[in-house]
């Protein structure tokens, strides 16, 4: 019991919101990853990254499917419970599934649920200008958020599939309005998927809270990439920002441990991974 007092004066103590704020102030890269289960969580612990995301994707690297579309409420709530069981440093962040927060009222009930029920400190939606209402209610109840910009994997039906967004000067220009607003609304953490890295750097530079990018070029406050990328274990097509952290590394601990520091010391994302 308590055992959050206990770890405060640990030389590991856990990363909180404020962490993530003065990491940005002071230059320091976060290092993030997707997490899905209790064992791969704590070899992320032991690799010291900050943030940890139980995210719907899921959907395509656990469940086999196409896109993140089918992810239920009860799976991630599920899936962060046993992520959370893992975890002792990094922050633990969690998706809002598909269809999961059409209303406040609903964003708020599924936010509480994977907070109470899963052990969510912050959760993550698909944002744009409609979902600034769906932040800032969640925000007056003292819900943590990360709003997601640029690709939407939610909305892939929609948009076309997986392509590159914010490349047209309008679009771009919406994005960083979006972005503004959804700080202004109470959003906590940005993040930015698939744009141009110079559309990364103005967004990032633009706003207090921290931003972190996948696929959205070197200049964020931080990165996130799917854990099975770093691992090299995708199937498929790989996206072009993917960094295969296996190759030398000895075992997935070591491989966990390349990414962050090659996070940290800005070695990753080089041009290679990088849109313009």
């Amino acid at each position: 019991m308590y055992t959050h007092l206990q770890l405060r004066d640990s030389t590991r103590p856990p990363v909180s919101l404020a962490t993530l704020h003065k990491m940005k102030t002071e230059g320091e890269k976060i290092a993030s990853l997707t997490c899905y289960d209790a064992s791969f969580a704590a070899l992320v612990d032991e690799a010291d990254a900050d943030i940890v995301l139980v995210g719907d994707s899921l959907g395509m690297v656990i469940q086999g499917h196409d896109t993140t579309v089918p992810v239920t409420m009860d799976q991630m709530v599920y899936h962060c419970q046993s992520v959370a069981r893992g975890l002792h440093r990094p922050l633990l962040m969690a998706d809002l599934p598909f269809a999961s927060y059409p209303t406040r009222e609903l964003a708020l009930a599924n936010s509480v649920r994977l907070m109470q029920e899963g052990g969510a400190e912050v959760v993550k939606l698909e944002s744009g200008p409609s979902q600034i209402e769906v932040v800032e209610f969640l925000a007056g109840h003292d819900i943590a958020v990360c709003a997601h910009l640029g690709l939407k994997p939610q909305s892939v039906h929609k948009t076309g599939g997986f392509r590159v967004q914010g490349r047209e000067v309008d679009a771009a220009e919406r994005m960083l309005a979006a972005a503004r607003d959804l700080e202004s609304a109470g959003a906590d953490l940005i993040l930015l998927e698939c744009i141009p890295s110079e559309l990364g750097q103005r967004i990032t530079e633009a706003l207090r809270v921290p931003v972190i990018g996948i696929g959205a070029g070197p200049h964020t406050d931080g990165q996130i990439l799917v854990l099975y990328d770093v691992l090299g274990i995708t199937t498929g097509r790989k996206p072009r920002f993917v960094l295969d952290c296996m190759a030398g590394a000895g075992d997935n601990l070591g491989a966990m441990k390349r990414y962050v520091h090659a996070v940290k010391t800005g070695a990753y994302p080089a041009p290679e991974h990088c849109f313009s």
